[in-house]
């Protein structure tokens, strides 16, 4: 089945693609990890199911990912958070369910915050698959090689091959120090909502001590861990994707 093309939003100078399906609320928006595209197998599920029920749904691609314009190496987390508050404050009305997937965690953590400060309290609720937040600071920068250091200093960014495409991953200088400004595990964190996270214990990227490291930070909130024994960072198979539906449905229904 051929997708629907998308519609643009200008942001920054920025076209961001977006696609989005009117429907009942509290609506889902979907967060997309690195290098991941709004046309993986749990976007379009969440898609498929949001269709049945006839629920709102959102998704877009950040700059230099998918169908969005601009160059994935010019890309930092405040950037495409710039992108994905502008595109939830354009199409979202009313309560809105973040569902993020790996960067996209982080991307969404930062959203609450960035949205309780302008009085904006619609997130009712975050569903986080392998969450991912801070990770150039906790999961990069403690790792890297000397290599990669002086890739870092003389050319600005180093390559990494990825399990998941044929292009390497690249981390910039900007990235990384963009990261640093936007970390949300130093203390606390207060999203005022719910919080349900899924996550694989055979994750290899992101393992299950940064997880459990997140929960700990989430003293105020009501907030539930599912660990999948042999679940990996991906979590698309059949049953993954399964229980990610039954999770989203059963935090919508929270609200109704």
């Amino acid at each position: 089945m051929t997708a629907t093309p998308p519609v643009f939003l200008d942001v920054d100078g920025t076209s961001i693609a977006v696609r989005h399906t009117a429907g009942t609320t509290p609506g889902i928006v979907w967060l997309g990890g690195y290098k991941s595209d709004m046309l993986g197998t749990k976007a379009e599920t969440l898609s498929d199911w949001a269709a049945r029920e006839g629920r709102a749904f959102l998704r877009h691609d950040y700059s230099g990912h998918g169908e969005s314009g601009g160059a994935f190496a010019d890309g930092t987390i405040s950037k495409w958070l710039s992108q994905s508050l502008a595109v939830f404050r354009h199409f979202t009305r009313g309560k809105q369910i973040l569902v993020g997937s790996s960067m996209g965690a982080w991307i969404a953590l930062r959203m609450v915050q960035e949205l309780r400060k302008a009085g904006d309290r619609n997130v009712a609720g975050l569903v986080l698959l392998a969450p991912a937040p801070d990770f150039t600071v906790e999961l990069v920068e403690p790792v890297l090689t000397e290599a990669q250091k002086h890739d870092l200093a003389a050319r600005g960014f180093f390559e990494e091959p990825s399990d998941y495409s044929s292009e390497p991953y690249i981390y910039t200088r900007a990235l990384i120090e963009d990261g640093r400004n936007n970390r949300v595990m130093a203390g606390p964190i207060d999203t005022h909502c719910p919080v349900h996270i899924l996550q694989g214990l055979a994750d290899p990227d992101v393992p299950a001590s940064h997880a459990l490291k997140l929960v700990g930070l989430l003293p105020a909130d009501d907030v539930t861990l599912s660990l999948i024994p042999d679940g990996d960072h991906r979590l698309s198979r059949p049953q993954d994707l399964d229980m990610l539906v039954r999770t989203v449905d059963a935090m919508a229904r929270r609200e109704n």
